[in-house]
């Protein structure tokens, strides 16, 4: 089979899948289950690459499937797709988290790959600094001890 039906009839799971795109549209990231992160990944990256074509028709399939969500459709064209217009595939990753306490499912986390990684750099760059501020205020206190 081609697709995994998560325990729904079509037109839920067809809903429950849009609505999990839109939120990791808008988001950028969500936590849920292994089994529903790897379906919607799939459409997440549809989205995308229809995002990054630009077309007219591309933009109302990506407004058939998100339920006419305006700010959707707009950040996909208009964020989206300029950012990933270097990359062939693979938008999004699946960080697993572990077990949910209740049925021991797998829980994981659902994100698109370039989406905070500027954060982080900007982290690490002030690491290295306040390392540099305690090497110099350690160097400070053994001259005043001898």
């Amino acid at each position: 089979m081609a697709y995994r039906k998560l325990g729904r009839d079509n037109k839920h799971r067809r809903s429950m899948l849009a609505t999990l795109t839109k939120q990791v549209i808008m988001n950028e990231s969500i936590t849920t289950t292994e089994t529903r992160a790897k379906e919607v990944r799939k459409f997440v990256d549809k989205m995308i690459t229809y995002g990054k074509k630009g077309d007219l028709v591309s933009r109302r399939k990506v407004y058939a499937f998100v339920h006419n969500d305006k700010t959707v459709v707009e950040k996909v064209f208009n964020d989206l797709a300029p950012r990933f217009a270097e990359r062939n595939g693979g938008y999004t990753r699946i960080l697993k988290l572990g077990e949910r306490r209740g049925d021991n499912s797998l829980m994981v986390r659902l994100e698109l790959v370039e989406g905070k990684e500027v954060k982080k750099e900007t982290k690490k760059e002030e690491k290295p600094a306040k390392k540099e501020a305690k090497k110099e205020e350690k160097k400070s206190t053994k001259k005043e001890e001898k």
